[in-house]
């Protein structure tokens, strides 16, 4: 995916972005169960190129591992966009397959900044891709809901109250903003920025897959994507296998974000995001 240098930049420098964040709907009773003696992780994938998708859904479906993915309208090697009807097929598969799904926001909106009461933010994408855009409470939300409702516009399948911000960037007028919504934000953990939006060149994928294997720990939430526009030597194919692989023989097991433990009370209390609905006020439905 085409990404800001400046976050290309603050990621190989720092690992992580943004807080972990995750939530509980119902517990997904996977192979894994009992068998944990690591821990859990939480895989989560955002949309991107889309070069990587069918290969990345085809692994998680042979270890019988559920993810998390985060969905924005973003143009894709089809030379379509990843939300776009040509894409329901893709997302219904996933759907059925088990996985959860949050909001990316639609047109990848980078926040730019925050002054005097105004939060200015910068579609990736649309009609606005490029410019620069001041937002209030109400078009942000409505920002994040296009996702959820072409979502299930596809899929028949309401989103999680979840959202990631692109590039991981927040402050607290947009995280309160969405929560106002119904959305609680998800970051990741140091140790799973899993590095496929960095230069092959100077961040090889058997660095990537050494890296991962020796510094994730039970609980962390990881972040790749589904295709990334600029990275030369594509990091699914070569690292995603062996890692499935590497982590299951350490004794770790995998959940969706329906299932992280500090949040477990989110959804409880908000409900899944049907399209078109307004915010509830947090009382369980």
């Amino acid at each position: 995916m085409r990404r800001m240098i400046s976050r290309v930049a603050a990621l190989a420098a720092a690992s992580v972005l943004g807080p972990v964040a995750g939530m509980a709907l119902a517990a997904d009773a996977g192979p894994q169960a009992g068998a944990c003696r690591a821990g859990t992780l939480y895989l989560t994938f955002d949309t991107g190129s889309m070069s990587q998708a069918e290969l990345i859904a085809r692994t998680l479906r042979r270890h019988h591992i559920r993810a998390t993915f985060f969905l924005a309208s973003e143009p894709t090697v089809n030379k379509d966009n990843s939300l776009d009807p040509t894409w329901a097929p893709y997302w219904k598969s996933l759907a059925a397959d088990g996985h959860a799904f949050g909001t990316h926001t639609f047109d990848h909106v980078y926040l730019r900044s925050v002054k005097g009461g105004k939060v200015t933010m910068r579609p990736q994408f649309g009609a606005q891709g490029g410019h620069d855009v001041v937002m209030d409470a109400a078009s942000f939300c409505t920002e994040l809901r296009r996702s959820a409702q072409a979502f299930q516009s596809m899929t028949g399948q309401p989103m999680v109250p979840l959202w990631r911000a692109p590039g991981g960037r927040t402050a607290p007028q947009t995280l309160a903003w969405a929560e106002q919504c119904g959305f609680r934000h998800v970051g990741w953990a140091p140790a799973g920025f899993l590095g496929d939006e960095l230069s092959s060149e100077t961040f090889p994928n058997r660095a990537l897959l050494d890296k991962a294997l020796r510094d994730l720990r039970d609980g962390d939430i990881t972040m790749a994507h589904l295709g990334i526009w600029s990275r030369k030597d594509p990091w699914a194919p070569a690292v995603l296998e062996p890692l499935l692989t590497g982590l299951e023989q350490k004794g770790f097991c995998f959940a969706t974000l329906r299932e992280h433990p500090l949040y477990k009370n989110w959804i409880a209390q908000h409900g899944a995001v049907e399209a078109g609905a307004q915010p509830n006020s947090g009382s369980k439905r």
